[in-house]
């Protein structure tokens, strides 16, 4: 059965929560057919039981896939670990509780045959109302700066719920570098770079008690990633190869180098495999089976292509 839709759920100590969850998406799992979606839970480093707590809710689905980090590195390292494995055309990230309401993953979905990028948004007349306006203007304020930082226009950055056609997820997967809560921004700045569109479609949501987000601590913390943005080389080892290159070859010989998660960069003239940042010793017998270069690539000469998951 080919799979459509992957949903990718970061879950850090997550185990109250997990059922809950469950229970506001398994209509839309019905509405999408389950046998066409798989769910890839990241259990990122928990020191509750979300691990099996994921295994009891979402273990009779026909498609999941759970993975257990060693140790807490980060939403966004969990996230971009479960884009990279992610079968589907189309990836959706969701956080745990389902907060976003999942009904809106279809239109998502929709929109997604013909935009790279769909986040859902919370705003309405260009902020997010929150339940105290104290905590509404500094969302407000913080996301003007996101906005300076990335060059996105977004009104809301940080919603959980985000779709992506999976070239493109595949793609900010491999070349981000933020761990933590920043990479949701980070991946918009990457979009930018990348001449990505993006389309925001509209969602509603609710809080739910016991998220893991430390609102000053980890403001902070993201401010300064989002500062070192415009500084960071973003550079990948990529294998150069002819454009016309079909994606089988190239998934064999990945298999054979036991190297996953790759990416499909065609450009006018050429195609750009493109590698985790630690894949170059296996890019040498990619480069060799396909009768391509390995050498590395940045932002500016991905920019304009289409991508394709590998």
């Amino acid at each position: 059965m080919t799979i459509d839709v992957s949903i990718v759920i970061p879950a850090f100590n997550e185990s109250n929560r997990l059922a809950n969850g469950y229970e506001r998406l398994a209509p839309v799992l019905d509405e999408i057919g389950v046998e066409r979606c798989e769910v890839i839970v990241i259990d990122d480093g928990s020191s509750d039981d979300t691990m099996t707590r994921a295994h009891d809710v979402y273990g009779h689905l026909p498609e999941k896939f759970f993975v257990q980090q060693p140790h807490n590195a980060g939403k966004g390292a969990a996230l971009r670990l479960g884009m990279g494995l992610a079968r589907g055309a189309t990836v959706i990230t969701a956080d745990a509780d389902m907060a976003i309401d999942p009904s809106c993953l279809p239109t998502m979905i929709d929109q997604l045959r013909d935009t790279p990028i769909v986040p859902g948004s919370r705003a309405e007349h260009g902020s997010i109302h929150y339940d105290s306006r104290l905590r509404t203007v500094a969302g407000g304020a913080f996301n003007r700066l996101v906005r300076h930082y990335t060059g996105t226009q977004l009104r809301d950055t940080q919603c959980g719920c985000k779709g992506f056609q999976a070239g493109a997820a595949r793609v900010i997967a491999l070349v981000g570098m933020i761990d933590r809560f920043a990479f949701d921004a980070e991946m918009l700045f990457i979009a930018d770079r990348l001449d990505l569109a993006v389309a925001p479609v509209r969602v509603t949501w609710r809080d739910v008690e016991g998220s893991s987000v430390r609102v000053g601590h980890d403001s902070f913390e993201m401010l300064r990633d989002m500062r070192g943005l415009s500084r960071t080389r973003y550079e990948n080892p990529v294998v150069e190869t002819t454009v016309d290159v079909a994606i089988e070859p190239v998934a064999q010989a990945a298999r054979a180098a036991r190297v996953h998660g790759l990416a499909v960069a065609r450009g006018a003239h050429d195609a750009l495999v493109v590698l985790p940042r630690d894949g170059a010793l296996g890019g040498l017998g990619i480069a060799a089976t396909l009768g391509g270069t390995l050498r590395v690539a940045g932002l500016d000469e991905l920019r304009g292509r289409t991508f394709d998951a590998v």
